[in-house]
């Protein structure tokens, strides 16, 4: 089997971890429904996943740094079944929680060591494109693997989902099993020298601004299906069409971000789309109530919300080109802990006061996320710099 094909099937495999993680916000009202619990705590299973993924992968594979690359990937889709199957079945709010917990934990170590087989598989030169098939791949089930769980929970049981993705879960052991090559382990990199990079800060704002970003969307995000249901007043059919859209939405963002930051660079790109993202949440609360207007307006919301994902990572890396895998490890870490805080302050506010307000609440963390972007780029000093000058050749003309 040629490398392109064996990093074909780990991208397979990685948008089953994707939709595993991704689908419960997809199905949220059907599982707050079934456990007997409100939308805002089951809202609560998407936190503790991210807690536990964000907190645990650096620690658990700083742990298995010199285990056979294949044998991780074994061992973590092991668990990753294990995991759905608690889902399917056991009962209650409590088994679920851990059920979800033990998925994060096996997510996060699998994506990571898949990530780097990837690249050890392909050539140097072919190494960059090899990753970015596996983030495809993860990505893709924002587009297909979300709509498509919320069609089978609507058709059937929300637990047949995670079912299904056990039973995949299976096929997929076996082919890693079978088809790629062990690759030795690396020397452990101490998390007191990844911590290191924190001492800059610009890498530190750079790292809150993530938070920001993805905390605002979050907060949204988690509760889009209780949101499109009742208070667009969707039906189930369209809530799952909605979803596909907003997921190929997602795609075409995130290309376009890509492009624009290679084209017009990363700094405009970066605090553009952030506008353009904190903008759109604010028109999808006035046009709530119209599913006719809903659907463009999550395609645009999600365009612009995912055109961010690869300028961010671009710029992270340019401040330290040096530990580029240290980098895109931290800022995995704080991705978690926003969508955590995120769905935590969305569970809140739901509670609090109601779900039209959680598109306020979101773009209120990403406006943040914006501004501080233009700060830290400099273009409140060229602003103000401007104003002096003219300032300036105003008093030097009446002078004279």
């Amino acid at each position: 089997m040629s490398y392109n094909l064996k990093i074909y099937m780990l991208a397979l495999v990685s948008f089953l971890v994707g939709t595993s993680e991704f689908i419960i916000a997809g199905i949220l009202d059907k599982v707050s429904d079934d456990i007997g619990v409100s939308v805002a705590a089951a809202g609560q299973l998407i936190t503790v996943f991210s807690l536990a993924y964000g907190f645990g992968t650096p620690f658990l594979m700083a742990a298995a740094a010199k285990v056979d690359r294949k044998k991780l990937m074994l061992y973590a889709l092991s668990i990753f079944i294990v995991g759905n199957a608690a889902a399917y079945l056991f009962s209650g709010f409590g088994a679920l929680i851990v059920s979800r917990v033990i998925v994060a934990l096996s997510s996060g170590v699998f994506v990571v060591t898949a990530l780097t087989v990837a690249a050890k598989l392909a050539p140097v030169e072919k190494q960059g494109s090899a990753i970015a098939t596996l983030v495809m791949g993860f990505s893709t089930s924002l587009i297909v693997g979300v709509p498509l769980g919320r069609l089978v929970a609507s058709a059937y049981d929300w637990k047949v989902v995670f079912g299904g993705i056990g039973v995949l879960g299976l096929l997929a052991l076996l082919l890693i099993a079978s088809t790629i090559p062990k690759t030795d382990g690396e020397q452990p990199v101490p998390l007191r020298d990844q911590l290191k990079l924190l001492k800059n800060p610009k890498i530190v704002i750079a790292l809150i601004i993530t938070f920001f970003w993805l905390g605002g969307y979050s907060i949204t995000y988690t509760y889009i299906s209780p949101f499109l249901l009742d208070i667009t007043g969707m039906s189930e059919k369209f809530v799952s069409i909605a979803l596909l859209a907003f997921g190929i939405a997602s795609l075409i963002g995130s290309k376009l971000g890509g492009f624009s930051t290679d084209r017009w660079g990363f700094k405009r790109t970066l605090v553009t789309g952030m506008l353009f993202h904190a903008t759109w949440l604010v028109v999808i609360s006035f046009a709530a109530h119209s599913p006719g207007l809903m659907f463009p307006l999550l395609m645009l919301w999600s365009f612009s919300a995912w055109s961010s994902g690869p300028t961010q990572q671009y710029h992270l890396i340019s401040l330290a080109p040096e530990a580029t895998s240290i980098m895109l490890s931290l800022n995995s870490s704080v991705v978690q802990l926003a969508m955590a805080a995120g769905a935590g302050i969305g569970g809140i506010v739901v509670e609090g006061s109601s779900l039209t307000a959680v598109t306020w609440i979101g773009a209120a963390g990403v406006a943040v996320a914006a501004l501080m972007s233009a700060a830290a780029f400099g273009y409140f000093r060229i602003g103000a710099a401007s104003r002096a000058a003219h300032k300036e050749a105003r008093a030097g003309k009446i002078n004279s």
